[in-house]
């Protein structure tokens, strides 16, 4: 009679047992397949942006890699915030990811009315890139450098008018924080979009403009624009002789990144399988070299790393926001 108690109980620890076994080892064997059919990459910014850009660029190596084709689709609008709740809303089965955009840590705050919690709601996956910015002002504007240019601010407040892309991008947060950090009163004015803040930095209405390196870079080689520093910590590759704000600004860093995510409840099997592969490809050198043309440095991040370095932009431009007192309804 004992033991048939014993082998009673036996068995039914190992059926309690089991809900918890089953779905690991169907994780597992999923992940083993996956993918079996086209993954949709969303993006927000659409056509020739550079998020759409580099999700295709690493969509064809994921293509190549995995046997399936990664079709990247665009749902723009609300900075990015339609097609992350397009992925919020998808099932968490690794065929519907994001492509995460600065822009994401910065709507946190920055809006305040959001169907969804970015850092709950979405899992990530890799880091791709990082986008350096730079300061830029009219030639004919009485600085010659960055130094020049923080002295003249202060011995002038309120008489620099400061362009950026848009209420809320990463060229606004990046002007916030040279604000925050420097002490400046400087006038920041929002456009749709960079070229019109080209046409009134060349013409004069705006002294001075923060936009990426690769969007700025042929206007600096053509003597249009002065670039004076770029937003970052270190010198960018490609203005090897522009000086990073970090140099004058401990810790001061402003960059625009890339990377991917997945719906939250996504198989952490899946999201290891797409992070070393995304991993592996970020080395390989050609894709690097593409991603070298858009204007940006590689930046592997699994997710492992890329979890936390959100989460730590999205404090850092908290701060930053509301101190800019900007808000998006």
């Amino acid at each position: 009679m004992p033991l048939q108690r014993r082998q009673f109980l036996r068995l039914t620890g190992a059926a309690a047992a089991m809900p918890a076994l089953v779905p690991t080892t169907w994780h597992m064997a999923y992940a083993a397949d996956y993918p079996t059919r086209p993954v949709r990459i969303i993006e927000g910014f659409g056509g020739g942006s550079t998020p759409d850009l580099v999700s295709r660029l690493v969509g064809q190596w994921l293509s190549e890699r995995l046997s399936q084709p990664f079709v990247v689709e665009s749902r723009t609008g609300a900075g990015s915030n339609i097609a992350t709740q397009t992925v919020v809303s998808a099932a968490p089965d690794g065929y519907t990811l994001l492509t995460v955009v600065t822009a994401n840590a910065i709507n946190a705050t920055l809006y305040e009315k959001l169907d969804f919690d970015f850092l709950r709601d979405i899992a990530p996956i890799a880091g791709l890139i990082r986008l350096p910015m730079v300061l830029l002002v009219n030639p004919s504007f009485p600085a010659g450098t960055f130094a020049e240019f923080i002295a003249y601010a202060k011995a002038n407040p309120g008489k620099i008018n400061i362009a950026s892309p848009g209420v809320g991008t990463p060229m606004h947060v990046a002007i916030e924080l040279l604000k925050l950090q420097a002490g400046l009163d400087l006038v920041h004015i929002a456009y749709r979009g960079p070229a019109a803040a080209f046409t009134d930095l060349f013409g004069g209405q705006v002294q001075a403009f923060i936009i990426t390196v690769s969007t700025a870079i042929g206007f600096v080689r053509a003597g249009k624009a002065r670039a004076l520093a770029v937003t970052t910590a270190t010198r960018a590759d490609v203005l090897p002789d522009i000086p990073a704000i970090g140099e004058f600004f401990s810790g001061f860093e402003a960059s625009a990144w890339d990377g991917f995510g997945a719906p939250k409840a996504t198989p952490a099997s899946i999201i290891d399988k797409l992070s070393s592969n995304i991993t592996a490809g970020l080395a390989d050198p050609q894709l690097k070299a593409r991603i070298k043309e858009l204007g940006g440095d590689t930046e592997p991040m699994p997710s492992t790393q890329f979890a936390p370095f959100i989460a730590e932009e999205t404090a850092k431009w908290a701060k930053v926001v509301k101190f800019s007192g900007a808000k998006v309804n």
